[in-house]
């Protein structure tokens, strides 16, 4: 009887050491550099707050966390990356507002974000600014308006691609501002933002953090920011012409589906640690971003609360895949 049973502890005592090995590997996470997909273009609010919030997470958990650039089709390529990446807790993926609306705006993508992916933490959000090239014969948006209706189509405005937060915050304002105007899709921020400044592309919805020097080197005219309240006392918002119109940016961090929740819970300690430090708030105010922070669960809620938003959205302003 007792070399019978001894196969049994053999097994036991076996499956006792995985379990502590694997709960020990991820008590010591991370014991090796972390990698941080963008899946945007360098230069864009993802690619510098990722740098950012990567230099602060290898200072907090003492190991380097590398920025990768992994662009394309409106961030699919990148985001597919890293849903087939291991589950361990050393691929993340820093992600915006453009994945929420691409769950309904590109329904056939190799991946769903919630099936595929879980929450780790918000990072930070920043209103947008509408500014045009300054050959626009606008310097208000109410004669911006009037000049879209006086000339349907014929006014053109760039984004960084289909389902960012830049086009859709476009397709939201002809929507509610009731004009016509063309979409120009740019693989990345830059050369959208470059276009502009060049006056290839008449006008722009970009990140404020990005886009005011331009401005206030008269590279650009800024006629509005797209938050309910003024970002600047010196520039309306897109709401005071019309009213309830609302556009930012958030981004977040987020993990493949599996990665152990003693790691996720981690990283969202570490990650609200950083946003928390009040050098951090300063320097980002400056910039016009607003730190944001939340527990896992409360990260999820806004993932799906921020899916069902802009899945209205699309279908009110039947904003299509360029």
């Amino acid at each position: 009887m007792k070399l019978a049973r001894h196969p049994l502890k053999l097994v036991l005592a076996a499956a006792f050491s995985v379990t502590a090995a694997g709960a020990f590997a991820q008590a010591d996470y991370p014991s090796r550099s972390v990698k941080i997909v963008v899946p945007f273009a360098a230069g864009g609010p993802a690619d510098n707050y990722a740098r950012f919030i990567g230099q602060r997470l290898s200072s907090e958990l003492k190991q380097p966390f590398v920025v990768e650039n992994k662009p394309g089709a409106g961030a699919v390529i990148g985001t597919e990356a890293v849903a087939k990446s291991p589950a361990d807790g050393y691929t993340l993926l820093m992600m915006s507002n453009t994945h929420t609306v691409n769950e309904t705006l590109l329904p056939n993508k190799p991946f769903k974000l919630m099936d595929d992916f879980v929450g780790i933490a918000p990072v930070n959000y920043s209103d947008l600014m509408l500014v045009v090239h300054p050959s626009v014969k606008a310097k208000t948006l109410p004669e911006l308006i009037a000049l879209a209706k006086a000339q349907p189509g014929k006014l053109n405005y760039a984004s960084s691609g289909t389902g960012t937060p830049y086009h859709m915050a476009g397709e939201l304002f002809k929507h509610m501002a009731g004009v016509n105007l063309t979409h120009v899709p740019y693989k990345g921020s830059s050369g959208a933002r470059t276009d502009v400044v060049g006056g290839q592309v008449d006008m722009m919805f970009d990140a404020v953090t990005t886009m005011a020097p331009m401005a206030k080197e008269g590279k650009v005219r800024g006629l509005a920011t797209t938050g309910l309240t003024r970002s600047s006392p010196d520039m309306p918002t897109v709401a005071e012409t019309v009213p309830k119109y609302e556009a930012t940016i958030w981004l977040g961090l987020m993990a493949p589906k599996g990665t152990p929740p003693e790691v996720v819970n981690k990283l969202n300690a570490a990650v609200r640690r950083i946003v928390a430090d009040p050098e951090v708030k300063s320097a980002w105010a400056k910039q016009g971003a607003v730190p944001m922070s939340m527990s896992v669960p409360e990260f999820t809620k806004h993932l799906n609360e921020d899916i069902a938003k802009w899945a209205e959205i699309v279908k009110v302003s039947g904003a299509k895949p360029e």
